[in-house]
């Protein structure tokens, strides 16, 4: 059963910080180095201090990003820049944001969950984890004993707990709104009656968790919580690093949004470039779609219809330095059971991602898993107009587009225990960092 528990949160003192969207910032792995600079400029307490800081030419084993985060976080409580909830509560909020035009709300809950095993089957990821990533978010918590940044989790609201949440506070004020650098409006308001949290509490026990975003932090915490128990005597069931704080989010919240994360590729060798729309004719169908070269690269309308047609078909879009057309790839029906059969489970079989991964990454192109996590040779864009863009200015060889995983296929995966390729999923927006932190000791 699921163990989700409201918390006193730390949270900024809004007599001192009077504008939070100075503060606040998407997660640290989202964090561009340029918007890092931007957010170390906007406040001195900006959170990017506590998640991302600067690395010095100076770092030293005493000081380095992760001390400096923990003297900050000290430094704000005992300036009373950051203060300690009176009493637990659940965070009940809300972002109002665009995509595509259309103007959209998300509901979320912030709690604390109780850490548990994958293989338990109560919290379940859908993506894989790189242990350098893991290292640093530990060396993090093992000076500062806090989560900064809620992990964005889902899970099956068909009875609306939220919304029954949201009908009891929306007379009310709420206790933080503001709009961050993006233009996303968030609003956040505390759930602090005994008997509304308790029934929540009920509500969760029986739901599967799944972890949209923020696998590395949610593993990260299951080691310090080892790490804890190793150095406190008299460690319990109790303490706070038994537990993480989540975003909870209804998977079937109309404000759910996955965007595609199409892959940008450098170092191809020419010549594989030049033999791959031979390779993949005999997997997919292809459509050639020239680019819009008197309107500065344009992509034109005929592929980006094409795309949106193709998402139960498996469509791909290539497009290449050097070479004016795009290409449209329809996956030809059977393709992948024949070439993989077993091999390849039905559920990852299903994914878009997973069809380039494995046959025309790893088949095709001939890379290794090696190639594939090497971050200085491929990079991840939400858009097909700058992913072209970026091949264009000559930064990358190729790119190729996909369709958005559906969370319908994220929930399959998770619950057959199987993991995604890397970068499978773009939920947007992200949970904003700077709301509430979930003190640890």
């Amino acid at each position: 059963m699921a163990e989700v528990i409201p918390f006193r949160g730390v949270v900024y003192n809004t007599d001192i910080v009077t504008d939070l969207a100075a503060v606040s910032t998407p997660p640290y792995d989202v964090i561009s180095p340029e918007e890092q600079e931007a957010f170390y400029a906007a406040h001195p307490e900006n959170v990017i201090r506590l998640i991302l800081g600067r690395i010095g030419d100076s770092d030293s084993a005493t000081d380095n990003r992760y001390t400096r985060a923990g003297c900050d976080y000290d430094a704000w409580r005992r300036k009373g820049v950051l203060v300690h909830d009176p009493i637990p509560a659940f965070y009940l909020t809300t972002v109002e944001f665009t995509v595509d035009g259309r103007s959209l709300k998300r509901y979320g809950l912030i709690a604390r969950v109780r850490l548990e095993p994958f293989d338990k089957g109560i919290i379940l990821p859908h993506e894989t984890t790189f242990s350098k990533v893991k290292t640093d978010r530990f060396e993090l918590m093992k000076v500062c004993h806090a989560n900064f940044s809620p992990i964005f989790s889902l899970y099956s609201d068909r009875e609306n707990i939220l919304e029954a949440l949201m009908a009891a506070v929306v007379r009310q004020r709420a206790d933080m709104e503001f709009t961050d650098t993006y233009g996303h409006r968030h609003r956040l308001w505390r759930i602090t009656d005994p008997e509304v949290t308790a029934w929540v509490t009920r509500k969760m026990a029986p739901k599967t968790i799944y972890i949209a975003d923020g696998h590395h932090r949610y593993e990260t915490a299951m080691t310090y919580r080892d790490w804890v128990a190793e150095h406190t005597p008299g460690f319990t069931a109790a303490h706070p690093a038994n537990y993480v704080m989540m975003y909870l989010s209804s998977m079937e919240d109309p404000g759910m949004v996955i965007l595609p994360a199409h892959r940008l590729l450098k170092t191809v060798a020419p010549e594989a470039m030049d033999r791959l729309m031979s390779q993949v004719a005999s997997f997919f169908d292809i459509t050639e779609i020239p680019l819009d070269a008197d309107d500065r690269g344009r992509v034109p309308m005929t592929f980006v219809k094409g795309m949106a047609a193709g998402t139960e078909q498996h469509a791909i879009g290539v497009f290449m330095k050097s070479d004016p057309r795009l290409f449209l790839l329809i996956l030809k029906p059977g393709a992948m059971k024949d070439r993989f059969g077993d091999a390849v489970p039905a559920a990852l079989r299903d994914l878009d991602v997973t069809v380039l991964t494995r046959l025309i990454f790893m088949d095709l192109l001939g890379f290794d898993q090696a190639r594939l996590d090497n971050e200085k040779l491929i990079a991840y864009e939400t858009t097909p107009q700058k992913a072209v863009d970026k091949v264009l200015s000559g930064d990358y060889d190729i790119a190729f587009i996909l369709n958005p995983t559906r969370i319908e296929q994220v929930r399959a995966v998770a619950q057959s225990g199987l993991i995604m390729p890397r970068k499978s999923t773009y939920f947007y927006p992200k949970v904003i960092t700077g709301q509430v932190f979930n003190p640890l000791v």
